[in-house]
């Protein structure tokens, strides 16, 4: 087990809830183990990535096994299974939850605790999908130790528990950092120079990342105008815009930025995965995309990269170009440094910080609280 800053904090709620080792019971539970590597961010600050939507799934599924086996004393091996119209509600009450979608209920959990368990043939979460009934494997929430059972449902509940203050608090240090350095203004641009620097780290939380590219791309390209029209003679003068179109770091299937009049798409990524990319491309159509990812690597690098990845996939030049050239741009980290030092010589450092803090409050819901 390789542990974490939040490993502490587990091993002490289990050994205080069951009065026995904690690491030792990590290790017998494959689900506490899965519970450990999602909460690696908790104490990373705001900044790190959050896993709520696998950690929820398992959350409303100990809550109603909770009530079943230990508040209505059933056999939980008759019980008819909860509702997933209830079970996606409670998901969307519990703090960063309200715009959760219903992957992890579905299929993803299953999916990714596979990943990490592969030898083990069950399925962590249990449907019946003609009734959209749900359980939770009871199995994976009993462990054996020292000649007796132990019930690891309420401690395991706990430790989400605990998880999601250690978010919460890091995301309200956050928000009042921002709310400071909005108060402070052209008192400490340096302070609020280096704080959006920041959220431009390879560490940086997904959704965080793309806020701040949006917000940077947006007054980067904000004083910008184009002529267009459809004759000579009928030009009209427009500055260039730039929409989110959804959630960040949504699996929607969605573009990310569409900008006007020009009509570029922007795709944020953090990964490599050249099907990722010409997964993108297809859904287009092969119209021009440009990808903002989030790496220091060299867009040069980048790209030959993905050419490289794409011939061995393909092997068929014809192809390869044909996906290679729907590529119309590559933003890294660097490049989003150098447009947000110009965004900032234009006089906007106030308007990218303000940009950031209206969509971070609004992307995790800050307005819950």
């Amino acid at each position: 087990m390789i542990k974490h800053e939040f490993t502490a904090i587990i091993i002490q709620q289990i050994e205080q809830e069951l009065q026995v080792d904690g690491e030792e019971i990590i290790k017998l539970s494959p689900l506490l183990e899965y519970i450990h590597i999602k909460t690696r961010s908790a104490n990373r600050g705001s900044k790190s990535r959050g896993s709520f939507a696998n950690l929820y799934a398992i959350y409303v599924l100990l809550e109603d096994y909770i009530q079943v086996v230990f508040n209505e004393h059933k056999n939980y091996a008759e019980y008819e299974g909860a509702v997933f119209s209830e079970l996606f509600k409670r998901q969307r009450e519990l703090p960063f939850g309200a715009k959760l979608q219903n992957h992890a209920l579905n299929h993803r959990l299953n999916e990714e605790f596979h990943k990490y368990f592969s030898t083990s043939h069950e399925q962590l979460i249990l449907r019946d999908i003609p009734t959209s009934r749900y359980w939770i494997n009871k199995k994976f929430i009993e462990v054996q130790y020292n000649n007796r059972i132990y019930d690891l449902s309420k401690t395991i509940l706990k430790i989400i528990d605990l998880y999601i203050d250690a978010k919460r608090n890091a995301f309200e240090h956050f928000i009042k950092t921002c709310e400071e350095l909005q108060y402070i203004g052209k008192q400490s641009e340096d302070k609020i120079f280096q704080f959006l620097i920041s959220l431009l780290d390879p560490n940086v939380d997904a959704r965080l990342f793309e806020i701040a590219s949006f917000s940077i791309l947006k007054y980067f390209y904000h004083d910008k105008e184009i002529f267009w029209g459809y004759s000579p003679d009928e030009l009209k003068k427009e500055s260039l815009k730039l929409y989110k179109t959804g959630r960040t770091n949504a699996n929607d299937g969605g573009i990310d930025f569409v900008m006007r009049p020009l009509g570029y798409f922007f795709q944020v990524t953090e990964t490599l995965d050249i099907k990722k990319y010409f997964l993108d491309i297809d859904k287009l159509e092969h119209y021009p995309i440009r990808f903002v990812i989030k790496t220091t690597k060299n867009r040069d690098e980048i790209y030959e990269r993905l050419r490289k990845s794409a011939y061995e996939q393909y092997g068929i030049e014809r192809i390869v170009n044909r996906y290679m050239d729907s590529i119309e741009d590559i933003v890294t980290i660097p490049h989003l440094i150098n447009m947000f030092n110009e965004a900032v010589k234009m006089g906007y450092l106030n308007d990218i910080l303000n940009e950031i803090f209206i969509q971070s409050k609004i992307e995790f819901n800050y307005f819950e609280y």
